[in-house]
């Protein structure tokens, strides 16, 4: 049981006070006395005068973040102390209650004590966790959880850019490019393909456009427009108001598509206009003619939309993911042939150093990227040496610059993921690689006294890797790690293991010897 204790300092003769301990919840029949030498001053024991009380923790629990009571998810009442300054792995089958001590409730209620201090406005911006079901926890560092999750959806989204390791690469080429004769200089922004400065005009900055041709619109040009010819189109009544209007504005729709005039098949598919026409539904075409000549009242006006408008805007803004790779089939995706798929404008392109532009350096394997820079950041690179002769602020940029890099690439390379490229985007990324990509960027803030909630950090990463995604103790030092991990024998290499079964009750962590 934790106790809090109450010392009451007594100075005695020579060089000691003789302490008296008080258990917060005894009676005072339980008093029990002790004379410990300790230091002294004038004004005492750690600057605390005689007979002056202060109160202390139970000393057996220091170095423990101490769990009573969990009972969060399918925990059942667990009592438990995890180590504080250790790697510590939390194994066992699924369903046994890992997430749910580490996740649910370690992080959870770092989170919960963490937004006590922010105001309830504020408060509202943070996804909250749900406050745990425990009774007490001590001891409990600040808290980063590193989850498993997929990448943002966006293409944009890239290694570099989770990484940060793009904006010191545009920084880098903005201020020590090699530019052409008589280009004027660029802005970082104008480097990234993400920003009206950087991003290609045709592609918009993602590096592919997006076509629908005749072809893909009409797979079969035998078929006529009543036979629902043009696959684009909506279905159901969608479809056939289409070819009602169609036929009040004159065309057959019981002829081939092949052979209807090339200008009329064209108008029909890429017709940027949409007028407007009565509509007679279920009529003959002489008959809608007749009708449209004598002023018959329509059934209603429609209002025609080419089956290149109706891909694309269905493509754009529908939020029905079917709907969406419906109209993806009818479009021909190639790269565009502006930037040649590099996603940035021409005149950014022409910027290089060490012989690559920006785009082309951003493909390269970040193993390979930081034996690109180590020289420069040691201060060995020959092109260094005479660039201070000749521009020495250009010179000091390029040594920083080259510094943070290989600071920040070290770190990922520790965690196996030199394989990647700056380039590569996140939705193509595992769920193990975006967490090792993000707990990277934590490590290099060099935050101390913090405590991470992975998940499986070595997910997706090759067996002869899974150590150095486990620990390395050149960047955990002064950093703790709660990582959940489903099977045992991946854990059998970490100092500290706590293994969640069944029953399980009030127990320490096994200790491990170290790696």
């Amino acid at each position: 049981m934790s106790v809090s204790w109450a010392w009451s300092l007594k100075r005695t003769p020579g060089t000691a006070f003789r302490l008296q301990l008080i258990a917060s919840d005894a009676q005072p029949s339980m008093t029990r006395t002790r004379n410990v030498a300790v230091p002294c001053n004038r004004t005492g024991w750690a600057g605390l005068r005689e007979g002056q009380d202060f109160c202390m923790r139970d000393p057996k629990a220091a170095g423990f973040v101490r769990i009573r009571g969990a009972r969060e998810h399918n925990l059942k009442n667990i009592d438990v102390d995890v180590p504080r300054d250790a790697l510590v792995v939390f194994t066992s089958v699924s369903g046994s209650g890992k997430s749910s001590l580490a996740f649910s409730t370690l992080y959870a209620e770092a989170q919960r004590r963490y937004l006590e201090s922010v105001s309830p406005y504020a408060r509202r911006l943070f996804h909250q966790m749900e406050t745990p079901e425990v009774d007490l926890i001590e001891g409990l560092p600040p808290a980063v959880a590193l989850q498993q999750q997929r990448g943002s959806p966006t293409t944009r989204s890239s290694v570099g850019s989770v990484t940060t390791l793009s904006n010191l690469l545009r920084m880098l080429y903005s201020r020590a490019g090699d530019y052409p004769p008589g280009q004027p200089h660029l802005e970082a922004e104008s480097f990234s393909p993400n920003t009206p400065e950087g991003a290609c005009p045709r592609c918009q900055g993602l590096g592919r456009i997006h076509e629908v041709t005749e072809g893909s619109m009409v797979p079969d040009p035998s078929k006529t427009i009543r036979e629902r010819a043009v696959a684009a189109w909506p279905l159901a009544w969608g479809g056939q108001n289409l070819r009602d209007i169609l036929i009040s504005l004159g065309v057959d729709v019981d002829r081939p598509w092949r052979d209807l005039p090339r200008k009329t098949r064209d108008w029909i598919l890429f017709a940027e206009e949409q007028p407007q026409v009565p509509v007679y539904p279920g009529w003959t075409h002489e008959e809608i003619q007749h009708a449209i000549k004598r002023k018959t009242e329509p059934a209603y006006m429609g209002t025609f939309s080419s089956a290149e408008r109706h891909v694309i805007h269905s493509f754009a803004t529908t939020q029905s993911a079917m709907m969406k790779a419906r109209a993806a089939r009818f479009m021909i995706g190639r790269p565009c042939p502006v930037c040649d798929g590099k996603r940035l404008r021409r005149e950014s392109l022409l910027v290089h150093f060490e012989g690559l532009d920006i785009a082309e350096m951003s493909g390269l394997p970040m193993a390979q990227f930081s034996k690109t820079f180590a020289p420069y950041a040691e201060a060995k690179a020959g092109k260094l040496r005479a660039l201070r002769q000749s521009h020495p602020e250009k010179a000091l940029v390029v040594e920083r610059i080259a510094a943070d890099l290989c600071r920040r690439l070290s770190v990922l390379l520790d965690l196996g993921l030199g394989y990647l490229t700056l380039e590569r985007s996140t939705p193509t990324l595992s769920p193990g690689e975006l967490q090792r990509l993000r707990l990277a960027t934590q490590v290099v803030s060099n935050l101390f006294g913090v405590v991470y909630v992975m998940d499986e950090p070595s997910a997706g990463l090759h067996p002869r890797r899974h150590r150095g995604a486990v620990a390395r103790p050149r960047w955990s030092q002064g950093r703790r790690q709660f990582t959940v991990r489903r099977r045992a024998r991946h854990g059998r290499r970490a100092p500290r293991r706590l293994d969640c079964r069944c029953r399980a009750r009030r127990r320490r962590a096994r200790r491990r010897d170290p790696l």
